[in-house]
C-alpha cells in the first residue's frame, strides 16, 4: 500500500477488500483519509467507495466482526457507517451526478471509480487506493493530487465553474481545505469563486456555517476569513462582518480598518486559546463600530458605545448564521459587552471598586476576558504595544490582589433574596429586589465587608428606611 496504516487499518482494508471481491464488487479508499495519509495528519474517518450497493458491502463487512458493530445506513442516500475499534467507516456507492441550476439536489445513477472521483470538491480529495485482489494497494490518482499536495495548491477535478456551480458548498471547502493546510489556492479556482459567488444562497445556512466554524477552528483563521472576504463569499452569508471593512478620511484624519483589526485580533485570541466561542467573541468584538462610527469635529473618528450595540447584535447574528441560542450565545455576548472594561482599568488612580465591579461581572469568564483584551492590542508601533501590554499586566496583578482580598468572583450574596423574605416575613416583591441590590452594591463599592454580619447591619438599617421590620420585632 503506498500509504502508512496501522495493522488494525490494515486488518480493517484486508476484511473490506475481501468482502467486496466475494460480492463481485469493486472497492476503494478514497477521500480524506488517503489524503492526511499522504501528509501524515492524524486521520479516523475512513471512506469506502463500491461499484454497487455500499450498503450491502457495509451490513455484510460489519457481519465478519466477533463484536458485530452497528450499521447506520440511509436509504436514499445510499450511504452506511459503523465504528470499528474507533475508526469510523463509511460506505457508498460510486455514482455520478448531474444538478439542475436551481438545486443543489443532484440526478444520481451508478458510476464508475472514475464518475466518483470527477464528481468531488478538490484534486487532493479525489485520490484513491484500490482495495481490490488484483491491484491492492494501487494509488489512483487521474487529476494528479499527489503532485497538488506536493506544491501545495487547491485545485478542482474539473473546470471550477462546473465544480462549484453543481455543489456550491465547494467553495466554502476550497477555502476551508487552503486554511487547514496552508495551501493556496490557484489564480483559475479563487476567480471561480468570485464569479460563483452568489450560488451559495441555496445551500443551507447550517452547512455554511459547519464551514466557517471549521475555518474559525484552524490555528490561524485570518488566512480562511480573509479568503472568504476576498472572494466575495463572506458577503453572501454575513454581511455585517463586510461591513467593518474599510477606511474613512476626514480632515486628514481615518480610522484603522476594523476589518482587519479584527482579524488580527483573532489570531492573536487562537495562538492562547482552541476555544471556537472565545474565537467567535473576539471575531464580534467591534462589530457594532459601524453603526456607531461618527467623526468628532477636532477629536477624530470615535465609536462610543460599540460594546453594547455589539452585545444587542450578537443573539441577532448568531440566529442568522444558525449558531446556538444557548449558553454559547450569551458568553459571547458578555465578553463583547465586557471587552472594553479590563483596557479602561489601565489607567491611573483606578479604584478598587472598579475591579470588584469588573470580577463581579465577568465572573468565571474572567480569564476568557482578559485573553480578547490582551489580543486585542494591537498597532503597528511596537513600543506602543509593549506599553499597553506592560499596564494590562499590571491590571491583572491588581485584580488578583482584589480577589484574594474580597472573594467576589465566586461570589454569592451573605443574604439571600430567600433570607430577606424569611426575615421580614414577605413574599416575591420590589422591595427583596432594592435589599438585594443595597447589599450587592454596598460590597462592590467597599463600604462594607463581604461577611454576613456587615450585610445584615446593613440590610436592617434599610429595611427601617422602607418601614420594613423583622418578624418578631
Amino acid at each position: 500500500m503506498d500509504i502508512v496504516c496501522t495493522a488494525e487499518e490494515e486488518k480493517l482494508f484486508s476484511t473490506i477488500g475481501a468482502m467486496a471481491g466475494r460480492m463481485g464488487l469493486e472497492c476503494y479508499l478514497i477521500g480524506g483519509f488517503v489524503r492526511d495519509k499522504i501528509m501524515g495528519r492524524p486521520t479516523k474517518d475512513v471512506d469506502i467507495v463500491c461499484t454497487g450497493d455500499g450498503i450491502a458491502l457495509a451490513h455484510a463487512v460489519a457481519a465478519t466482526f466477533p463484536h458485530r458493530p452497528h450499521v447506520s445506513f440511509f436509504k436514499n442516500f445510499g450511504t452506511a457507517h459503523f465504528r470499528y475499534n474507533g475508526i469510523d467507516v463509511e460506505f457508498v456507492g460510486a455514482r455520478k451526478e448531474s444538478y439542475a441550476a436551481h438545486s443543489r439536489k443532484p440526478e444520481v445513477t451508478e458510476g464508475t471509480i472514475e464518475d466518483d472521483q470527477r464528481r468531488r470538491d478538490l484534486t487532493i480529495n479525489a485520490l484513491a487506493i484500490s482495495l481490490n485482489s488484483n491491484n491492492y494497494g494501487r494509488l489512483i490518482d487521474p487529476f494528479d493530487g499527489l503532485g497538488d499536495i506536493e506544491r501545495k495548491i487547491i485545485r478542482t477535478p474539473l473546470e471550477p465553474d462546473t465544480t462549484f456551480s453543481d455543489d456550491p458548498l465547494r467553495m466554502m471547502r476550497a477555502i476551508r481545505f487552503a486554511a487547514q493546510l496552508g495551501f493556496a489556492i490557484v489564480p483559475e479556482v479563487f476567480e471561480s469563486i468570485r464569479r460563483n459567488r452568489s450560488r451559495l444562497k441555496i445551500v443551507s445556512q447550517e452547512r455554511i456555517t459547519d464551514e466557517l466554524n471549521k475555518i474559525m477552528a484552524t490555528p490561524t483563521p485570518s488566512i480562511g476569513l480573509d479568503l472568504l472576504y476576498r472572494s466575495g463569499l463572506l458577503q453572501e452569508f454575513f454581511p455585517q462582518m463586510v461591513a467593518l471593512s474599510g477606511v474613512e478620511i476626514v480632515e486628514g484624519k481615518g480610522h484603522k480598518d476594523n476589518f482587519y483589526h479584527t482579524l488580527q485580533v483573532i489570531d492573536n485570541t487562537a495562538a492562547k486559546s482552541d476555544d471556537l466561542w472565545l474565537r467567535w467573541a473576539a471575531l464580534l468584538h467591534d462589530i457594532g463600530k459601524p453603526a456607531t462610527k461618527k467623526f468628532e469635529e477636532g477629536h477624530g473618528w470615535t465609536f462610543h458605545g460599540h460594546e453594547v450595540v455589539g452585545e444587542r447584535m450578537t443573539p441577532k447574528i448568531f440566529r442568522q448564521l444558525k449558531l446556538p441560542q444557548n449558553e454559547k450565545m450569551k458568553y459571547v455576548a458578555k465578553l463583547v459587552a465586557l471587552h472594553l472594561r479590563p483596557i479602561s482599568l489601565t489607567k491611573e488612580d483606578i479604584t478598587d471598586s472598579a475591579m470588584r465591579r469588573l470580577l463581579f461581572d465577568a465572573g468565571e469568564d474572567l480569564e476568557d476576558l482578559m485573553i480578547l483584551c490582551e489580543s486585542d492590542i494591537t498597532s503597528k508601533n511596537r513600543q506602543k504595544v509593549k506599553r499597553y501590554l506592560e499596564n494590562f499586566e499590571l491590571v491583572k496583578i491588581r485584580l488578583r490582589e482584589v480577589e484574594e482580598k474580597d472573594r467576589i468572583r465566586s461570589w454569592q450574596p451573605p443574604i439571600s433574596g430567600d433570607d430577606i423574605m424569611r426575615i421580614f416575613g414577605i413574599g416575591p416583591s420590589r422591595e427583596v429586589g432594592i435589599l438585594k441590590t443595597t447589599i450587592r452594591e454596598a460590597i462592590l463599592d467597599g463600604i462594607i465587608p463581604n461577611d454576613h454580619a456587615a450585610a445584615y447591619e446593613l440590610l436592617l438599617g434599610k429595611a427601617k428606611e422602607m418601614n420594613l421590620s423583622p418578624l418578631g420585632k
